[in-house]
């Protein structure tokens, strides 16, 4: 395989990365605490990397703005529409496993 330019790693990354969010915004039905649980990262974590990496370039974006980008609506109107109450057992393994951020 011919080596990538950093141009195309990015583009690449960027296409991927939108890939991603559109999945998970048509899978409303899995819940944040599942990702977590099952994976260490959920929708929240990519909004707060899209954050983190905006202002480290200089722009000043919101935890809203940011939440909306990720989720595709305000946070609080996803929350409405998909959100549901976490079992007892899912909430034990997310404070087992939570990771140390969060």
């Amino acid at each position: 395989m011919s080596e990538l330019s950093d141009d195309q790693k990015r583009d690449f990354e960027a296409a991927a990365f939108r890939r991603l969010v559109a999945h998970l915004r048509e899978r409303g039905d899995v819940q944040n605490i599942d990702l977590m649980n099952l994976a260490g990262f959920c929708r929240n974590c990519l909004s707060n990397w899209y954050r983190e990496a905006a202002e480290a370039s200089g722009t000043e974006l919101s935890k809203e703005a940011s939440r909306e980008i990720v989720y595709g609506m305000p946070y609080a109107e996803w929350q409405a529409r998909h959100q549901t109450e976490a079992s007892d057992d899912k909430k034990a393994a997310f404070e087992k496993n939570r990771p140390k951020d969060h």
